[in-house]
This record gives structure tokens, sequence and C-alpha cells, in this order.
């Protein structure tokens, strides 16, 4: 038998399955711009789930106060404090403050996975419109101000006030998971999974972030419309 067709007939490894996440329970978690409404409802959940969770204000005045209302052993910081306190950082700033809070925190972050849920959006009389950012999106004009972080986007379709709503044990969504690591897309989708009802969906690489924060646009229609808090769900996966 020749070496060729010896490595022919040698088995290939098993596909890893795709829903064998790792466990995130004891990674630190920080969220800037977690005094707002979006950031303070993911810290609740979370935290809720029994995650390590510091909320990062550009005042630390700020942000204790907000970890304070939330409880739940929630610790409050300046945004820097908070980046190098954190393993995970989740970026829930307002659009017109993303790219100099970031650029602020290049070497606080750097080293650091970084989770941008940010959404480029605008309005007008009409409604929502998705913004272009000259990056192509969000999460790439993250990545392009962080080169030394490992930056992935997630948690843009989520409901600020279905998030803070303590009386709702579960969410019923999908988070759209994107990045260019399949080690650190993992760490988000099984970040999301700590919340109840929540599940984490790879969705591709950064390049494709644009039509995911832009979807958000879609979803304040829906929910205008219809007086509701929708989220997604990615059937027959």
């Amino acid at each position: 038998m020749t070496s060729t067709d010896s490595a022919a007939n040698t088995p290939k490894p098993a596909a890893k399955d795709p829903w064998d996440l790792p466990d995130v329970s004891g990674l630190v978690v920080g969220v800037l711009g977690g005094t707002g409404d979006q950031g303070r409802g993911l810290a609740y959940r979370l935290a809720r789930s029994g995650q390590k969770v510091i909320i990062g204000s550009r005042a630390a005045e700020r942000a204790q106060a907000a970890a304070d209302e939330l409880g739940l052993g929630v610790e409050g910081a300046d945004n820097a404090e908070c980046a190098r306190r954190s393993d995970i950082v989740i970026v829930a700033v307002p659009w017109d403050g993303h790219a100099k809070t970031l650029e602020a925190l290049r070497e606080e972050l750097a080293g650091k996975l970084v989770v941008d849920c940010v959404n480029p959006l605008g309005f007008d009389k009409k409604g929502a419109y998705a913004l272009k950012p000259e990056e192509g999106s969000a999460a790439e004009q993250a990545a392009a101000l962080l080169p030394d972080s490992r930056v992935t986007a997630a948690f843009h379709h989520l409901s600020a006030v279905l998030l803070q709503d303590a009386s709702i044990e579960e969410i019923d969504t999908d988070v759209m998971v994107l990045g260019e690591s399949r080690a650190d897309t993992d760490l988000v989708q099984a970040l999301a999974g700590r919340i109840p009802g929540m599940r984490g969906v790879f969705a591709g690489r950064l390049r494709n972030a644009h039509q995911v924060e832009s979807l958000v646009a879609n979803l304040i229609s829906v929910n205008r419309r219809y007086k509701a808090h929708a989220g997604l769900r990615v059937t027959d996966v």
C-alpha cells in the first residue's frame, strides 16, 4: 500500500458539534454603556444568570449608582477600569459616541474579547432607518479602532424593555453572533445561552454585520405597528 492509499483510508476526525460550547460562567463581563437602557438590561440579565458583571460609564459614580440599583453583585466603574477588569467587554454605547469611546480605550481593551452590539440608526418622521458607517458597520469600525482586540458582534435585536422587566423569567429570542474566530464566537454564543430562553447562533464574519445591525430598524417598525417587543428566531438549527 502506498502512502497515498494509506492517507486516503485514514478516517477524518469528526466535525465539531456546533452546540458544544465552552463554559463561560467564571468570566467577568464588562458592559460599556451599562447605564443606558440596552446595556443596563444586558447587565441585569447576565448578573441574574450568575455572571460576574461590571457596569462601565464615563463617570464612575453614575456607573456605581446603576450597579447599586441592579444589585445581584453588579459593580460599577469608569469605562477604563471596567475594560481592564473584564474578560469579555460588551459595547452598548450610543452610536454617536461609539468611535470616540473605543479610541479612548484602545489600550485597556487590548487582548480582550469585545462584543459590539451598537446599531447605527437614524430617525426622522418616517421612523428608524439604517446608517452605513464608512467601515461598513459598527462592528467593523470597532475592529478597525481596536486592532489588538478580538472583536465580535452580537445582542443587536434585544428589547431593552423586556431585558429590564424583572417579572419576565425568559427572553424568547435568538442572538446572531458574528466574528472572525470560531473560538471567540463560541464564547459569545455560550454567554448568550446563559440567559434563560436565549440562544446564540453563529451568523457569519464581521463583513456581514451591517445587515444584522440594520435589521433593528425593521424591528422598530414591527414594534411600533404591533405594540410589541419583537425578537428573532432562526428555524431549523
